[in-house]
Order: structure tokens, then sequence, then C-alpha cells
């Protein structure tokens, strides 16, 4: 009898110490184990992020295995996300989207509202921002956190030696235009930066009674339609003007600090290339965001929280210098140029054009349509101008 109550007592313990130990192995293994970041790229910020990313990785390998990246476009990511969460198969941890993909992201509902919830993730983010990056922030009512900021435009980047007279008003750009066919264009809004801007800078320039309602836009949208009339097509991305405007094809585009500075850094457009400002401008300001799409667990969102806060830190946002493409790029306050990485700086010091600098720092800014408006416009533009829209 006694022998039979030490194999049952011994049995249990081996018994319990084996459920135990399998526990805590299936544990260790789950919080262990690092997790495949699968990023959506939708406005090209890989260009701006991807060094910053690689030095989480390195530094968090538990946390991090493989990156892998999917470009996308903003009219296609809420699909691909939806079908994703329908399937209970989420295979995105993280976006980098403009406006644009978070506004369809926001009307598809298949995005995280990551504040208030995880504030407490990021500690004095908003008095951490820049004026201007706060007011982007401020724009996407929590749905997504500012990566970086940019004053952006409208400015127009010409070649110098196809435009003598330099248009000053929005009446004599459509003089030139006018005067010269097929000789401007600008790209899509609905795909690009600096075609957004345009389109939303207009309202302030020609006085139209709210520049912040596409609906109360007559001024706008009927210069826009007279414009169209010496427009041959809308290249669908921004590139595709640069590449035009090199090959003479164009002699004056719409463009952004950005787009403006980074194409004479990397040889898109000659350094001799120009640009200029049209009166009465205010500057709409560009932001690229970071977003968390819905159907993600606890292990995946609590990694991908942890990266966003790194990518916020002084260090890692000094990166975004990069090359100029979302000139300055940081969105947290004083965080200068001498911060960056000496290459960086030694290619964007020589590309500043001190009459964009003093546009920057005299010139009105406000932020982009809020996200219902901005569908608004890009849907109003589409109807009226979507026909001579060339891929």
């Amino acid at each position: 009898m006694k022998n039979f109550k030490f194999l049952n007592v011994t049995l249990v313990i081996v018994l319990m110490t084996t459920i135990l130990t399998g526990c805590g192995s299936k544990n260790v293994s789950k919080s262990t184990q690092p997790i495949t970041l699968n990023i959506i790229d939708v406005s090209g910020s890989m260009q701006l992020v991807g060094d910053s990313i690689d030095q989480f990785k390195a530094a968090n390998p538990d946390l991090i295995g493989d990156v892998v990246v999917k470009k996308s476009t903003a009219l296609e990511v809420p699909s691909l996300l939806k079908a994703q969460i329908l399937s209970e198969d989420m295979k995105t941890n993280l976006i980098f989207t403009g406006i644009d993909g978070l506004s369809t992201c926001i009307d598809r509902d298949v995005i995280e509202n990551i504040m208030p919830t995880y504030g407490s993730r990021f500690p004095d983010l908003e008095s951490n921002y820049s004026s201007g990056a706060k007011a982007t922030y401020d724009l996407v009512k929590g749905y997504a956190i500012t990566y970086v900021y940019s004053p952006s435009g409208p400015f127009f980047t010409y070649n110098p030696d196809t435009v003598q007279n330099i248009p000053k008003t929005p009446d004599e750009l459509l003089a030139f235009a006018k005067a010269n066919p097929e000789k401007f264009t600008y790209a899509r809004p609905a795909g690009s930066g600096p075609g957004r801007i345009f389109l939303q800078g207009l309202p302030y320039i020609l006085g139209d009674k709210d520049p912040k309602d596409p609906k109360t836009w007559d001024k706008t949208w009927a210069y826009l339609k007279e414009l169209n009339q010496y427009i041959d097509y809308y290249p669908a991305k921004t590139g595709t003007t640069f590449t035009e405007l090199k090959a003479g094809k164009r002699s004056i585009i719409a463009s952004q600090l950005g787009w403006d500075m980074n194409q004479r850094i990397i040889g898109g457009i000659p350094q001799t290339y120009q640009g200029f400002v049209l009166n009465n401008t205010t500057l709409v300001a560009d932001a690229q965001y970071m977003a968390i799409p819905k159907g993600l667990s606890d292990e995946q969102k609590n990694v991908v929280l942890k990266l966003m806060a790194w990518l916020m830190t002084p260090k890692m946002q000094a990166i975004t210098y990069d090359s100029g493409y979302f000139y300055p790029g940081p969105s947290v306050k004083n965080v200068s140029l001498d911060m960056a990485p000496k290459e960086s700086q030694d290619k964007i010091k020589p590309a500043i054009r001190q009459s964009y600098e003093d546009s920057i720092n005299t010139l009105p800014n406000s932020t982009q349509l809020d996200t219902t408006k901005f569908m608004d416009a890009l849907n109003m533009w589409d109807q009226l101008f979507g026909t001579k829209v060339r891929r």
C-alpha cells in the first residue's frame, strides 16, 4: 500500500513536471520567437525608413527576423487589408502611407485607431512634434503617427533654357501653357504628392470661398478646366513628369520641396534646372504616416509599436533627411540637418534653394484636407480629367 502511494505520488510529480515544463517551453517560445515584419509601403517611405528598420532589427534580433516589403497604391491597399482581415490571416504588420492611402484605409475601416489606446507607448509624442507636423497629426484623429513632414508646396520646377519669363501668378502660368501647349503638366493628384499639393494649393492662391472644402472651389475647378485645354495628358506618377522635363517634353511641372531637391541630387534632372513659387501661395504641408492594420496578434502589435516608437527618436528622425526626398523630413522638433548622417549633409547642403528656404520661413502654411474632404477632391478631379490620365 505504501509502495502504491509512493508510485502514485511519484507519477503525479513526474506528470506535473512534464506539463509545467511543456507549458513553460511553449510560453518562452511564444515570447521570444521573432516575427516576420511585413510592411506595405504606399508612399515610398522605405527610402527614408529602411536604414532605421535595419538598425532596429539588428538591435532586437529576438523581436524581428525577416523584413518583407510590399509596394501598393492608395486605392489597392484597403482591399488587400480587408481580404486579410476577413480570412483571419493578417500578413501585414505595418503600413507607411501618405494622406491618400490613410484616407482610403480609414474609409474602409481596416486600420487601428492608435490614439489614445496606445498613448503610453509614445510618451510626449505631441509635445515633441514640430508645429507643422503636429497639425498633420491632428488631421488624422489618432489613426496614424506622423513620421515625416514637409512644408511641401506648391512649387514649380522648370528648365531655364526654355522658360525666360517665370510665371508669378496663376494667370501668367495659364498664359505660358496657352502659348506653349503641352509644355506644362502635373501628375494625377490621386497618385502624386506634387499633383495633390498643386490641387489643394490653388484654392488659396485663387481666393476660393473655402480652401478646405473642394465643393466650394468654383475658381479652382474653372481654372483647371481652362488649363486642361493645353495639357495633352496627366501622368499617373510624379516620376514621369520629371523624366519628361529632363527629356525636353515639358518646360514646367508642378513640384514640391522634396521632389525638386531629390531629383537634382540623384541626377533625375540637371543641377541647372530652377524653381519658383506663385504669388499669394499658402504652403500646403505633406506628411507620411505609420498605421497599424486591424487583426494583429498582441505579440505582433507589441513589436510594431516598439518599432514605431524607435522611429520617432531624434537619432532615427535625423536619418529621414536622406537625399532630400521628403525635405526636410523630421517631424520631431529640433532635429537639425547637422544631426543627419554626413552623407545626407553632403548631398543636401549644396542642393538647398535659398528662395525655397525663404518661402518656408515667410509664407503662411496649412494642412491638406481632412480625410473625407480629401477623397472628395480626388474624386472630383478624376471625374473632370481622369480620362486624360496616362499610366
